[in-house]
């Protein structure tokens, strides 16, 4: 019994360990950057794009070949992937915010 006990709690460590580390990599948006990152999408409209493969997650990385396109007065790039806007780290490629 003792031994099942420290096994899961070792599992229980594990996977908070894990989940601490995912969670280190979540972007969080400014309230007023991401009302700029709104209102400069509506006034700069892109055409939508395929990425066959890649699925539209949080995390998710974009492949090289995406054109990413600046928001001026913010550190992020977006791109409009099957017709929804993807805000997302220049510098890593990862979507950081999915705009409906």
């Amino acid at each position: 019994m003792g031994m099942r006990l420290s096994t899961a709690a070792a599992g229980f460590l594990l996977l908070a360990g894990i989940g601490a580390a995912a969670a280190q990599d979540v972007v969080v948006i400014e309230p007023e950057q991401e009302t700029v990152i709104r209102e400069y999408v509506k006034k700069q409209p892109l055409a939508s794009v395929k990425i066959p493969g890649v699925e539209l997650n949080i995390g998710s990385t974009l492949p090289d070949t995406v054109e990413l396109h600046e928001v001026p007065e913010t550190k992020y790039s977006y791109v409009v992937v099957d017709n929804r806007t993807v805000v997302v780290d220049p510098g890593t490629r990862k979507i950081i915010k999915i705009i409906e």
